[in-house]
């Protein structure tokens, strides 16, 4: 009986927790639902519960295609951090993010064809911001114009550790939101369509005024 009820219980987390992404995810720039290679999935083109792929440590039970390019990284003489080949999160975004890996390429299927074109940043990464490097209380001490990630607040109800790093990282992931969870316009939520539309509410809160940079950077 106590099995049947946490098995009744984890199937309602689970629910709760695919509505809640459901919710972010629709009309959003990761909705591909009404793709034809999709199956009407939301989740599935990213995770699946059973058989996910291993090839990135941590990696929520993901099911696309990893990107295995090479990547120009980001250098500076003001850069006191040490960014690597993208690891962790930013190497599973940048499995459609890097141009490299067809979109629809999920489920061990690898002959797609569909390629992001708004958003490709390429395996080029020097004109981007430094990611996979470790962000810890050293290294804003070192640099003089970084906050402490382990007692400074992010807004969102911890700490920048707590909130923004993966595993002590900067990843692509410390400022987007990839579920969308604050997109409440549709595509153009997180599409810069037009004069005065300078935001992205893919980020994990409004940039205004420069307020998610300065999260991080004192400046």
């Amino acid at each position: 009986m106590k099995a049947f009820t946490r098995l009744i219980l984890t199937s309602l987390l689970i629910s709760l927790t695919l509505i809640t992404f459901g919710q972010g995810l629709l009309n959003s720039h990761h909705d591909f639902t009404g793709a034809s290679w999709s199956g009407g999935e939301a989740c599935k083109p990213c995770h699946t519960p059973h058989n996910a792929k291993m090839d990135v440590p941590d990696s929520p039970l993901w099911n696309h295609q990893v990107t295995t390019a090479t990547f120009q990284v980001y250098t500076s003489s003001t850069l006191d951090g040490s960014p690597g080949q993208p690891n962790g999160h930013s190497k599973l975004c940048l499995s459609c993010h890097d141009g490299t890996v067809a979109i629809e390429n999920h489920g061990y299927f690898t002959g797609g064809t569909t390629y992001v074109t708004w958003g490709n940043i390429t395996t080029d990464l020097r004109d981007d911001h430094p990611i996979s490097f470790e962000y810890t209380s050293a290294l804003a001490a070192a640099d003089g114009e970084l906050f402490d990630p382990s007692t400074t607040p992010s807004g969102l109800g911890g700490t920048i550790e707590e909130d923004l790093l993966q595993a002590g990282y900067m990843q692509c992931t410390s400022c987007h939101d990839v579920h969308l969870s604050r997109n409440t316009q549709g595509c153009v939520g997180c599409h810069n369509m037009g004069t005065g539309q300078t935001k992205s509410l893919s980020l994990w809160k409004s940039n205004d005024g420069s307020a998610l940079c300065l999260t991080c950077h004192d400046k």
